[in-house]
């Protein structure tokens, strides 16, 4: 349920930046190999939002590809479905390099007429 307090964290930078205006739609980040669950978070958005201005903002989500970097030949390669061997050297030392990322990229909102 790591997902109750990244929404929170959310929620918070949302509000923040919309100074008080209705917001429409939230653009996340969020890495493959972060372990966020897009559809837990849109569950907790949907009560933690109830009441305030982004109440009914739409959620868009956009994954990042996870990485690991090779501890042996010191280079980057993307996570395969079955293995996590270097393509380079072949090698199993490898630590997660990208798709870690939880962000809010944009929000947009509307402003009174």
């Amino acid at each position: 349920m790591h997902e109750l307090s990244i929404t929170e964290s959310i929620l918070g930078i949302v509000l923040n930046h919309a100074a008080g205006a209705r917001v429409t739609d939230v653009h996340l980040v969020i890495g493959e190999l972060s372990a966020y669950v897009d559809d837990s978070i849109q569950l907790f958005w949907d009560e933690l939002s109830r009441g305030t201005v982004a109440e009914s903002a739409t959620l868009h989500f956009k994954r990042e590809p996870g990485t690991l970097f090779c501890l042996d030949c010191q280079k980057p390669f993307s996570v395969r479905q079955q293995d996590f061997l270097c393509p380079l050297c072949g090698s199993a030392h490898a630590m997660p390099h990208g798709g870690r990322e939880c962000y809010v990229e944009s929000i947009e909102v509307s402003t009174p007429e």
